[in-house]
């Protein structure tokens, strides 16, 4: 752990500290809006609050008003921890680490109305999808990570170049609901995907991460080194060649890359650094096909 400790930059604790509080935000939303409406997550936080349901209405369990769906997804997420520290990378796992205990500490403790505060159910599900979406999706600009599907998309997409974290999600969202139509009621799953298509929506809003970008750069100081920050630091892969101006025909080199918005603003930095008078084009939001791992 100290060696992980130590790897960490004060830009790195900054962002974490920014992720503690987007975990804040997305707590507030599930406890104040999306758990008084009788709603239920999607990921593991959905399969740890119906783990929590049953046991209150057929264990008999009387946890004096604290939701406990959080303390139940940090006990599922500890087999997945291993999984982060061993095959992802150290940081990651400390990052999701500190996360998940967060969030688990926010859901305990900030306590659920006993009243809830709107009663429409489409309302508690628009406005919880809304602040809860904002929080995950700011997290996770941060680099965090509040673990379960992320830790698995993750590890899959390293393992299997072809894999769909996206599929992932479907599937075991679709597990989730189709137990609570059987639980409880329909009408239950269809404010749920009401809920998690305004949270997705939200969370894509906020969060940069998945909107790939085709980068040019035009440099004549210093190709190597923006190549290899490129390379080694945003671990992208990346293509350059010399060229000649069209207007003054002296030399200069051309790099492309795809990156995500997210890292475009981190290379834009370090492009200021190497070679100021640098010429970069980007384009947001195009089509991949073949190996592209999407960085958390």
């Amino acid at each position: 752990m100290n060696t992980i400790l130590q790897e960490f930059e004060k830009r790195d604790w900054s962002r974490l500290l920014t992720a503690v509080l987007g975990m804040l935000i997305f707590s507030l939303g599930i406890n104040i809006f999306i758990v008084p409406a009788e709603l239920y997550n999607g990921g593991v936080l959905g399969i740890s609050q119906i783990i929590r349901t049953l046991l209150i209405r057929y264990g008999n369990f009387n946890f004096h008003g604290v939701d406990v769906a959080g303390i139940i997804n940090l006990v599922l997420n500890i087999p997945l921890f291993f999984l982060a520290y061993r095959f992802i990378s150290k940081k990651f796992f400390f990052r999701t680490l500190v996360c998940v205990i967060s969030q688990t500490f926010f859901l305990t403790a900030i306590p659920v109305p006993v009243v809830p505060l709107v009663e429409d159910t489409l309302t508690a599900s628009l406005i919880g999808g809304i602040i809860a979406g904002s929080g995950i999706g700011l997290a996770l600009r941060c680099r965090g990570s509040s673990g379960g599907l992320d830790i698995l998309g993750i590890y899959f997409t390293k393992k299997y170049q072809d894999f769909s974290v996206g599929r992932l999600a479907l599937l075991v969202n679709l597990a989730i609901y189709g137990a609570c139509a059987l639980l409880f009621d329909v009408t239950v799953v269809i404010y749920c995907v009401i809920y998690t298509s305004i949270s997705t929506l939200m969370m894509d809003k906020t969060h940069t991460q998945n909107i790939s970008t085709a980068v040019f750069i035009f440099t004549k100081q210093d190709p190597e080194g923006v190549m290899r920050y490129i390379l080694e630091e945003l671990v992208r892969g990346a293509t350059y060649w010399e060229a000649k101006g069209g207007y003054t025909e002296q030399k200069t080199n051309i790099i492309f890359t795809v990156i995500s918005k997210h890292e475009l603003m981190a290379l834009k930095r370090k492009l200021r650094q190497l070679d100021p008078q640098a010429f970069l084009v980007s384009k947001e939001d195009v089509g991949i096909e073949g190996k592209f791992v999407k960085h958390l």
